[in-house]
């Protein structure tokens, strides 16, 4: 995953959305006028152009320039002379360079929207939860291609589509012009992951995308359930937490016994399968570490572990250390993943940060540790290998294991597998729901050949680090948004960029409408064959 840095122009902005006491530009208010936001886009584009580690595969792959993007919108941001407006310009300016991680947000003092639900907020209250209809949608990654109704929700009064529903359009517009349509406000890194997030935000009101494609109801036409029939329902967007899903598409295993829980993931057993434990892993957060821990000790304790292990991460999140995972659920040694960072203007307060986290003994990622050791082998990096880069006038520092997580500079990147871990086969159904930290992951099996990946690729996103700001107009204190930059490159074990360039799965078994219902057993048999036959 990344780690945000959220600097602001004037010290520690206790951000509130509501009016700020310092005053406008000039009369025409928060967003100024065009000079001032001319200036502003010259501005961003050349922080830009200076500071982004861009990916050069991922171009290649997405046939894209993302700077020759940016400029192509000069006159949009220009030309938004309203608060909303000029958000959401701003959105669409870094949104062009096709970056998930990348997002704008809204600060103290800055820009205002009517609606922020859903809008990222910096160093105050969080905007509410949006909205949502009762219907949970899914890109059927098929030859079919398209979407389709995933799962529903009861309730009393509306009439919902049937899961596997096709959709034939959205509030009128047909399926494909709606794509189009929402693509230049889904923060993507990848074409299978824009059409995911794109899914997800369709029966979602919120405030990430611009009033215009939200209406105050959600209008689907789909396919009935006869050859050639249409149904249009209309559907009321509703508090996220009242409603109940059924559930069908997220991961369910017939026959499978949960052993427990904990925040990393939650460890079965599937009848039919007593050679294999499955982890339907969440994330790679705060209590990884303890949680892999808690994970080995029932192994050896229960003599579990000769297992086959299969990790379900289509719907696991990011974070960090995930090689501290893969050290213990598999028994093979590995070269783990690398970085570097951008040398730009942002390099030497982007070290004076770390030496601040580092003497309050706060080396971490949003809460999450990014290392093993207590940060010394990261500070020792910044300290004399990035300054000196730096001050030779370098564009990249030599790249190194990642974040200095597991090993120190000077290694291979080769981390040998624990003391305790399991012993049999290794295997990971994957998706494109997720990425960061996740795509790590995935890198470091398929690079290393340490067991298959079935399903789809992973998100495709990840970086070293990002460096965040807030932007104010040019020549004054006035603030507008907090904005972020990508400053440096996770690099595969196989030495390749990964931003853009996720590890290719060994059983493609793609989402599709018709097969929905029983995707993941399928996934399951999948995933037990390969690690029965590799075994």
């Amino acid at each position: 995953m990344c780690t945000s840095l959220r600097r602001t122009a004037a010290a520690a902005l206790a951000v509130a959305l509501i009016p700020a006491a310092c005053a406008a530009p000039d009369a025409n208010g928060p967003a100024g006028t065009p000079e001032l936001r001319a200036a502003l886009f010259d501005t961003i584009l050349a922080r830009s152009q200076r500071r982004e580690a861009f990916s050069p595969v991922k171009n290649q792959a997405m046939a894209y320039d993302p700077l020759a993007e940016m400029g192509a919108l000069r006159e949009e941001v220009v030309g938004a002379d309203t608060e909303e407006a000029l958000f959401y310009a701003l959105a669409k300016l870094s949104h062009a360079r096709r970056d998930r991680h990348l997002d704008v947000a809204l600060v103290s003092g800055g820009l205002q929207l009517p609606d922020s639900s859903g809008v990222d907020v910096w160093g105050g209250p969080e905007a509410p939860a949006p909205l949502h209809a009762p219907v949970r949608v899914f890109p059927d990654y098929g030859e079919a291609g398209g979407y389709f109704v995933g799962d529903v929700a009861a309730v009393e009064g509306v009439a919902v589509p049937e899961p596997g529903a096709r959709l034939v359009s959205v509030n009128g517009m047909p399926v494909a012009e709606w794509e189009a349509a929402i693509r230049p406000w889904i923060r993507h890194s990848s074409v299978a992951g824009l059409r995911w997030k794109a899914a997800e935000a369709l029966p979602s009101a919120s405030a990430a995308l611009p009033p215009a494609l939200r209406p105050d109801s959600l209008r689907l036409e789909v396919s009935g359930p006869r050859e050639g029939e249409l149904l249009t329902v209309t559907l009321p967007f509703l508090p996220p937490d009242g409603l109940a899903w059924r559930g069908i598409s997220e991961p369910r295993y017939p026959g499978a016994r949960t052993l427990f829980e904990t925040v990393t993931y939650d460890l079965l057993a599937v009848d039919g399968a007593p050679d294999c434990l499955v982890l339907v892993w969440t994330g790679f957060r705060e209590t990884l570490v303890a949680d892999m821990d808690t994970l080995m000790a029932f192994a050896e304790r229960e003599k579990l572990l000769d297992r086959h292990v299969i990790v379900d991460v289509t719907r696991s999140g990011g974070g960090s250390l995930g090689a501290y995972a893969l050290q213990r659920l598999q028994p093979r040694p590995f070269h783990t993943t690398f970085g570097n960072l951008r040398l730009s203007d942002v390099t030497l307060p982007f070290v004076e940060d770390k030496r601040a986290d580092f003497a309050e003994r706060n080396i971490n990622d949003g809460g999450v540790a990014e290392t093993v050791d207590d940060g010394s082998w990261l500070m020792d990096w910044l300290e004399n290998d990035v300054l000196a880069a730096l001050e030779r006038g370098d564009d990249y520092t030599a790249a190194v294991p990642f974040k200095l997580a597991h090993a120190p500079k000077d290694s291979d990147g080769v981390l040998q597998p624990a003391g305790v871990r399991f012993r049999g086969g290794f295997a990971v159904i994957s998706g494109p729901s997720g990425g960061s930290h996740l795509d790590q992951f995935n890198a470091i099996v398929k690079d290393n050949a340490l067991g298959a990946i079935v399903g789809m690729p992973a998100g495709g996103y990840s970086n070293t680090w990002e460096w965040e700001e807030v932007l104010t107009f040019p020549g004054t204190d006035q603030p507008v948004v907090g904005f972020m930059y990508d400053i440096g490159h996770t690099l595969r074990p196989n030495g390749e960029i990964l931003e853009g360039n996720p590890a290719a799965v060994d059983v493609w078994i793609p989402l599709t409408a018709e097969g929905v219902a029983d995707y993941y057993p399928r996934l399951l048999d999948a995933a037990l064959t390969e690690v029965r036959a590799r075994r």
